[in-house]
């Protein structure tokens, strides 16, 4: 039997209006190159080659039962969040896509669990279109860990996730918008360093910003990636609260006490790196993330945890089903 949950995958729709305005930065429209086979542009630009797998849920539906994956999360691609435009043009976006992704997961709304986007450029557009997306058929909300130069930790985002803890709608964080440079444009080092680098920020954030001090504890949110690079500089961080408090932040507490505030997914690709992870934030912290369908992701979804020597038995139920269903309300 399938008991496997997945909570991190991507869709992107086989289409969409034309979201260009005028004077504005390029908008991403799709160049179809068969009925399998699609290319993201930005402007003139190819960002990411996609397949059906992205749109289609009979092809995510057969990968699924190869992998043994009961249900998935699905969520948006963040090169669409479009946190640099206004809030209303954001919001606009966030409909057209948010209302896509249902059709993508119509055909099966017991296995394909859709989460939207919001404009979280401006927190009140942000909070009505996550109420008006659930009552839609969303079951969660997916953001990025910053917009522009605001962490998660900002006034703003803070009475987004509040917001989203007093309607029990779970929040997914996925890194995006990384920092690019000749140094990081190689080799995919903007992907390999960067976007855990981005993931640690703003779990870091939440805390030493004093956030979770602030948001109700019923707050159900969860980091991609495994919660980037935090597992292991969690000692670094708690030397330095304890050492320079005067300048480390404001929460009320050291960072190892928000451990029990968050979960991550399990997408690192090493057993090694699984077992720190699960001994540093908890197994009832680790859900199962793939990444898929991109290339970067995890197949069969999965693999690392079903595969690991070092969990337990409970722990691997956990990890792989149990704490998904109680983070997705199941």
């Amino acid at each position: 039997m399938a008991d496997l949950i997945d909570v991190h995958t991507h869709y992107v729709p086989r289409g969409w209006p034309d979201l260009s305005e005028p004077g504005g930065p390029d908008a991403p429209w799709l160049r179809i190159e068969s009925e399998t086979e699609a290319m993201i542009m930005t402007g003139s630009s190819e960002f990411r080659r996609i397949q059906a797998d992205c749109w289609d849920a009979g092809v995510r539906l057969r990968d699924m039962d190869a992998d043994g994956v009961r249900a998935q999360v699905v969520s948006p691609t963040p090169a669409f969040f479009h946190y640099g435009r206004s809030g209303a043009e954001a919001a606009k976006i966030a409909r057209i896509f948010n209302d896509l992704a249902l059709e993508i997961t119509a055909p099966a709304p017991d296995r394909l669990i859709p989460f939207c986007q919001v404009p979280l450029q401006d927190p009140d557009a942000a909070c009505r279109e996550v109420e008006r997306a659930v009552a839609a058929g969303h079951r969660g909300v997916e953001i990025g860990n910053h917009v522009g130069d605001r962490d998660l930790d900002s006034e703003g985002v803070v009475t987004f996730l509040q917001h989203c803890a007093s309607l029990d709608v779970p929040v997914f964080v996925h890194p995006w918008d990384m920092d690019s440079s000749p140094r990081l444009d190689r080799w995919m080092a903007r992907w390999l360093t960067a976007m855990p680098a981005e993931t640690h920020l703003s779990i870091l954030a939440l805390i030493l910003g004093g956030a979770f001090d602030r948001i109700d504890e019923r707050l159900r949110i969860c980091f991609a990636h495994g919660g980037g690079s935090f597992a292991f500089w969690l000692g670094r961080m708690e030397n330095a609260w304890h050492g320079r408090n005067d300048v480390i932040g404001t929460s009320q507490y050291p960072p190892s006490h928000y451990l029990g505030r968050f979960h991550v997914d399990s997408v690192v690709f090493d057993d090694r790196a699984l077992r720190l992870l699960v001994d540093t934030v908890g197994e009832d912290r680790v859900m199962v993330g793939s990444d898929y369908p991109y290339p970067l992701g995890e197949r069969p979804a999965g693999a690392v945890v079903r595969k690991s020597r070092s969990l337990s038995e409970t722990a691997r139920q956990k990890i792989t089903y149990g704490n998904a269903e109680r983070y997705l309300g199941l």
